[in-house]
């Protein structure tokens, strides 16, 4: 008897209900469907925890959905949208409601902790017309993307092989390496004008249009090809971004990174008007090859009154700043053997030295070279001859043109010139 009775009590327990967690934590409350958006505002935490867990329950609808006074109507089609970069990317945070015939937030009408502007959030949305420009807005908001991350975060606690999205992730890394590529083409530029001896600006800095300079010149050449910066002015002119690197400022930021150390190479010489022209020569090294390559760019020909050791340093002073070369950066100075130039006291190397003591100073080895060569000549009878001769033969026929003339005509054809001799 007492068994019997046993029995039947526990099949009276087996007819109660099992508990589950509430919507608003009550325990006598009677669970309802979590995946209408409409119950979400309610939700505890054990019932959250299990949305975000289980993921979203979308209607995949194409076409299908109720149509609005103008014969509008959503379509699954805006689940998706194209990046810049024309990659599709899938908005998951998007969710259509066929009952209420509305489309709303996920993240943030889960996450929210304050009423938020968007009807995305709170009351839903139904503006068919102007959905694309809506979730636009509302996918670039501070407190949408605050709720992504708290959502993103819950998720891969409650998931141990996940530890981040993926999909943010993966947007991340590509607009990191798309700026890569943009900058490396941009200091490809920069490196190829100066050893071409060409300037970089012209009379505007807008793209395609006339006189706008070498620099912008590369960069319309390689954007007919390239993929990289095709996707770049694409978003330039659709004023996609704000930071383009093109503005004559970046185009000075990116000289002063790739020449960051220079060596200063300067020679003096009087030209055909009797004007006296130092020429300017930077030498600098590329670290980011291997072997480590050095490359020389003449810059320029500088006029110059004042030859003493101060007049030809304020000189080179004046054309770095012009050129916007800071002289702390400058490692090393080459001139020739006169005194105004290589003077332990009042010679430009001492004045540079003075201002920054790591520009080394080296003898100009062609000039060495060519002063030592001269005096061989000079202590050797033989061949001091043969330079008179050749200088006597050259005044002859250089005086005349006839004569020089006839010589021309016994000579080209056997690839000889004839040419004065050298005072140096």
């Amino acid at each position: 008897m007492e068994d019997l009775m046993q029995e039947e009590h526990m099949e009276e327990e087996d007819d109660v209900p099992v508990e589950e967690p509430s919507l608003n934590g009550n325990d006598g409350d009677i669970p309802l469907n979590i995946n209408d958006p409409r119950n979400w505002d309610n939700l505890n935490a054990k019932w959250r925890d299990l949305l975000v867990k289980n993921g979203l329950v979308r209607d995949m609808l194409i076409g299908k959905s109720l149509k609005d006074g103008l014969k509008r109507r959503f379509s699954s089609e805006f689940y998706s949208k194209y990046l810049p970069n024309r990659e599709m990317h899938h908005r998951d945070w998007l969710v259509y409601s066929k009952d209420l015939d509305k489309v709303f937030c996920f993240c943030c009408k889960l996450f929210k902790n304050k009423p938020l502007p968007s009807q995305l959030a709170h009351d839903e949305l139904r503006d068919w017309g102007h959905l694309a420009f809506s979730l636009k807005t509302h996918e670039r908001s501070p407190e949408h993307v605050n709720n992504m991350f708290i959502w993103v975060d819950l998720r891969s606690r409650l998931e141990s092989n996940q530890v981040i999205d993926k999909v943010l992730q993966h947007q991340i890394s590509k607009e990191t390496k798309h700026w890569r590529k943009v900058l490396r083409r941009l200091f490809a530029i920069v490196k190829y004008l100066p050893k071409q001896s060409l300037a970089f600006r012209g009379n505007n800095e807008r793209i395609y249009e006339e006189s706008n300079g070498n620099f912008m010149a590369l960069v319309e050449m390689i954007d007919e090809w390239d993929s990289t910066l095709k996707e770049h002015i694409r978003r330039k002119q659709n004023h996609e971004i704000q930071y383009h690197y093109l503005s004559h400022k970046v185009q000075n930021e990116l000289i002063k990174t790739v020449a960051s150390e220079i060596k200063v190479i300067l020679d003096c010489t009087p030209d055909v008007s009797k004007q006296k022209q130092m020429t300017l020569i930077l030498r600098c090294a590329d670290v980011s090859t291997v072997p480590i390559k050095v490359h020389e760019y003449f810059v320029e020909f500088l006029v110059v009154n004042d030859t003493t050791g101060q007049g030809l340093f304020e000189e080179l002073q004046n054309v770095l700043h012009h050129l916007d070369l800071d002289i702390d950066n400058v490692r090393g100075q080459a001139y020739d053997n006169r005194s105004n130039m290589k003077g332990k006291h009042k010679g430009v190397q001492r004045k540079l030295l003075d201002i920054n003591p790591r520009v080394f100073y080296t003898p100009c080895g062609s000039h060495s070279l060519n002063l030592t060569l001269s005096n061989v000549a000079k202590c050797c009878d033989k061949a001091d001859l043969f330079s008179e001769v050749v200088q006597r033969i050259y005044t002859l026929f250089a005086n005349s043109t006839k004569r020089l003339k006839i010589l021309t005509d016994n000579i080209s054809e056997k690839g000889f010139t004839l040419k004065s001799l050298s005072t140096t």
